[in-house]
């Protein structure tokens, strides 16, 4: 007696298995066909060009499905008859087909789901999955709740998170891929980084005031490739309200006098193989010179911030 169960039972989880693969095989080799048939035809003639391949394809995979449930009419009671039969095709695609579409909005979301060939393959599990719920055994349903559950976990919760940290890490990247030119300052008293941008060959960082809006000041910082090796100098002629010298350390200064007794002040300094220039309406030239005395590598933390922030862009 426990030998006929044991061999029954054994027989029960061999056809459990057929049916399930047959589910399985039938539409991973279908739904990427009539997926692919859906968007050539709306790509050669519009939306009212799919009709045709859906009249023609959804039955077609509703048909295989049938043909799947064929060898478990003694295991599934839905598939004991034709017509139960049909109906059950009809809920198995329904249900796969959403947890196809799911799947699809995560890989459009930047999911990773594997190779071309993964994605086949895990375009038949949805079907599977639901066919497994029509199983009369609890651990088959069991198995097919946990590989549901994992789904949703992965393609809601996982996956786009590990897409956030891809993208993170490329626009890192894109950012650092001339570190040489990332330097930053000691933000002035009052002041905060109002504005970064990453070019090819240059770093530029704004400055402004920490209450916008209300409190006026600006500081510009700019690095950029050296384009000579040559000592700075002061352009000749000089042109008149503006001073122009140049210490013994190489460092230029450029005084600028403006209407109401303002002036604009410029420092330039090199800095290894960059050019490093500061200048501000507001901030005088001690402070400007504390500044650059202050310069330093962007650190990742200080780069998350403004990332964080949105308050860093690159450009070309």
């Amino acid at each position: 007696m426990n030998q006929r169960q044991s061999d029954t039972a054994s027989g029960r989880a061999t056809l459990t298995a057929l049916h399930l693969f047959l589910v399985w095989a039938m539409t991973a080799a279908m739904m990427p066909v009539l997926g692919f048939g859906v968007v050539a035809s709306a790509w050669g003639g519009g939306a009212g060009a799919t009709v045709p391949v859906f009249l023609l394809g959804v039955p077609l995979t509703v048909g295989l499905l049938v043909a799947a449930g064929l060898p478990a009419k003694t295991l599934v009671p839905m598939c004991a008859s034709v017509s139960r039969r049909l109906g059950w095709a009809v809920l198995v695609f329904v249900l796969g087909t959403a947890g196809v579409a799911a799947g699809l909005a995560a890989y459009g979301a930047d999911v990773d789901l594997g190779s071309a060939g993964t994605r086949i393959a895990l375009t038949g599990v949805p079907y599977a999955v639901a066919a497994a719920f029509f199983v009369p055994s609890r651990w088959v349903r069991v198995g097919a709740l946990a590989v549901l559950g994992a789904a949703v976990a992965y393609g809601g919760f996982v996956g786009p998170a590990q897409a956030r940290q891809r993208q993170y890490d490329a626009e890192v990247a894109r950012y650092r891929e001339n570190p040489e030119l990332l330097y930053l300052g000691a933000t002035p008293p009052g002041m905060e980084v109002s504005r970064a941008e990453v070019g090819p060959a240059s770093f530029f960082v704004d400055y402004g005031p920490v209450r916008a809006g209300y409190e006026l000041g600006f500081v510009g910082l700019v690095v950029r490739s050296a384009s000579t090796e040559a000592p700075l100098r002061c352009p000749e002629p000089a042109q008149q309200g503006v001073t122009c010298t140049v210490d013994a350390h190489g460092e230029m200064a450029t005084l600028r006098d403006l209407p109401g007794g303002a002036h604009d002040v410029t420092l330039v300094r090199r800095h290894g193989n960059t050019e490093v220039q500061v200048s501000s309406q507001s901030l005088d030239e001690q402070g400007l010179r504390r500044l650059l005395n202050t310069l330093h590598p962007l650190s990742d933390d200080e780069l998350a911030e403004l990332m964080r922030e949105k308050k860093i862009d690159y450009t070309l």
